[in-house]
């Protein structure tokens, strides 16, 4: 049977997610959010937020991996930057 070979990357990237999920989590439980109105054309809670940037930045990931010949660093470093002026500006 093949097995998923985890990688350093791999692991320290899913180690991100489960981290910044439960750091929003008990973030929600401390101080409940409220929708708000930033650059994206709806009302937003954080957690909302945060599911559009991850989204958005899996897919800019994407694209910058298949449409330029930047290194995989410089594709998580867009990613990480649009995740961030989502969770701010968003």
């Amino acid at each position: 049977m093949d097995w998923m070979a985890w990688t350093l990357p791999t692991a320290i990237f899913f180690a991100g997610i489960a981290l910044l999920l439960t750091a929003m989590t008990a973030w929600e439980l401390r101080s409940a959010s409220i929708p708000r109105r930033g650059f994206l054309p709806i009302s937003t809670t954080r957690g909302d937020r945060l599911f559009i940037g991850l989204l958005g930045s899996a897919y800019l990931h994407l694209l910058v991996i298949g449409a330029t010949d930047w290194n995989i660093w410089i594709a998580s470093g867009v990613s990480l930057v649009w995740l961030v002026v989502v969770m701010r500006w968003g």
